[in-house]
């Protein structure tokens, strides 16, 4: 990469000389995104008539990566009628995979932030050989400084033996939908690639962790993009590039980032070798949806459902139950664009903080000592589901209750003899569904037979009879939706649906 220099003012101190138009100032290592730098190239206010001059500035400062790593596919031969008796055909198999992906650099001496899937191709170990390729194409051997799972970042550490262009973070939480950005990286390993577009939104929540607010974006993201920067128009890095949603394996326009916000002091605490520990209070939840806030009478995007609470975790201990609607924690609105596992994974282990929750419709605060979240294997372990209990086999249920004209439910009072079929404990109450119509909401929302109402807006349901009584007050109330407590046989915690009332 060339760059032009003009020197518009010299100040001779000691022999010395500063140029202070374009790229690095002579004797001095700044930011390529420093304000000085990129005041007079920035593209004005409105449709910018080029990126040129603002990606010549900051490609310096992008990466391309190449990684190997051995990692252990699963056998075909190992699936077939005395496929262990074939050659290679017992146990599985490891491979040298190869990917590419993108990065930037963030301080002079080498550090390099990416994302962890770029680094960890199967998502649970680390590459065995990382090479990282400048723009100018100076390639270097990386070392990993630092990874997170969780949020899905990583930072790398090269020595190049002198001091390297890198950019800095700006401030995410400022950047608005219909705001211009720029993405660079190494789409499909053609390094040096500038994309533009939009923010199609911020605080995009799509249901994949603790960490899913991200920055959506109609700019051209593609495979081996992941990594790499968003740049807003004054240069500063507001993302992390890192995944599109790809029906068709390419990009169609809709790409996320992880927001500066989230990512810079995650980087920082990695760069430094420390851990990163978040908060965890031991439960899981649900949104609260449209169709559940109205039959609740409740605001919409307020909140969200409890429908597990672990045993001897902080939310068991602070008496957090099934059911609760958890309105705020530590003093913070939950919302979609807030969420209970958002808030609480930004707070440190052993803090003590405050829970208003909503339950059978009246507000109380509870208080929990947050404890410190486990990893991800830890989590799937302690949330595997049990073995499916057999096909509930008792009667199709000829029930002409309201709750079949108006949910299209067929239901049956439960007693032991249905939970010893459904594998449930004998004393589990509720109503057991024994047919749903095909052509209702109930269907189309995912209940099947075999599932357990056990309450109706938050009302405990013990028979057919109490299930009808609900469905009509909700009726009476002009309520459009009723929101049923479901326990479904042979997997852990409850869920909830709201359904229209017919």
């Amino acid at each position: 990469m060339k760059y032009v220099y003009s020197v518009t003012s010299a100040l001779l101190l000691g022999g010395a000389a500063l140029s202070l138009v374009g790229g690095i100032p002579a004797g001095a290592q700044v930011a390529q995104n420093d304000a000085e730098q990129m005041r007079t190239i920035v593209p004005r206010a409105g449709a910018p008539a080029s990126f040129a001059d603002l990606t010549q500035q900051l490609q310096p400062a992008v990466v391309n990566i190449a990684v190997r790593q051995k990692v252990e596919v699963k056998n075909p031969l190992a699936a077939l009628p005395f496929g262990n008796l074939l050659p290679g055909g017992a146990g599985n198999q490891a491979k040298v995979a190869e990917a590419v992906g993108s990065g930037f650099v963030v301080s002079h001496d080498g550090y390099i932030v990416t994302n962890n899937h770029v680094i960890s191709l199967d998502r649970e170990g680390q590459a065995d050989e990382i090479t990282v390729k400048l723009s100018d194409g100076r390639q270097y051997k990386a070392r990993i400084a630092g990874r997170d799972p969780e949020s899905d970042i990583a930072v790398l550490k090269i020595d190049a033996g002198k001091a390297l262009p890198f950019v800095k973070f700006g401030d995410s939480t400022k950047a608005r939908a219909g705001d211009w950005i720029i993405a660079i990286g190494n789409p499909f390993g053609l390094g040096g690639t500038v994309t533009s577009g939009i923010i199609s939104s911020v605080n995009r929540n799509t249901g994949t962790g603790a960490y899913d607010h991200y920055i959506q974006t109609d700019a051209s993201i593609n495979s081996g993009n992941s990594g790499g920067p968003m740049f807003d128009m004054a240069g500063n890095v507001i993302g992390i590039n890192n995944w599109i949603v790809a029906p068709s394996g390419g990009n169609i326009g809709i790409g996320f980032a992880i927001p500066s916000a989230t990512a810079e002091p995650i980087v920082q605490r990695l760069m430094k070798g420390q851990a990163i520990e978040r908060g965890y209070l031991g439960i899981s939840i649900q949104p609260v949806t449209d169709e559940i806030a109205d039959s609740l009478g409740l605001p919409h995007d307020r909140g969200e459902l409890v429908r597990l609470v672990q045993p001897d975790q902080p939310a068991a201990a602070a008496g957090i139950k099934v059911g609760d609607i958890v309105m705020k924690v530590n003093n913070q609105e939950v919302t979609p664009d807030r969420t209970l596992s958002g808030i609480v994974s930004d707070i440190a282990p052993g803090t003590r903080i405050p829970i208003e929750v909503l339950r059978s419709g009246k507000t109380m605060t509870l208080y929990a000592v947050v404890a410190k979240r486990p990893n991800q294997q830890e989590l799937a372990k302690s949330l595997d589901p049990q073995p499916q209990a057999n096909p509930f086999e008792g009667p199709q249920g000829q029930g002409e209750g309201l709750a079949e004209a108006a949910l299209g439910l067929k239901v049956l009072t439960m007693n032991p003899d249905y939970a010893s079929q459904l594998g449930v404990p004998g004393s589990t109450k509720g109503v057991v569904i024994a047919g749903v119509n095909p052509a209702s909401d109930a269907a189309n929302r995912g209940l099947q037979r075999r599932d357990i109402v056990v309450s109706a807006n938050m009302v405990p349901v013990n028979s057919t009879e109490e299930l009808d009584r609900l469905v009509r007050e909700a009726k009476s109330a002009g309520r459009p939706t009723v929101t049923l407590q479901v326990m479904r046989p042979g997997q852990q915690g409850l869920f909830y649906i709201a359904l229209r009332i017919g």
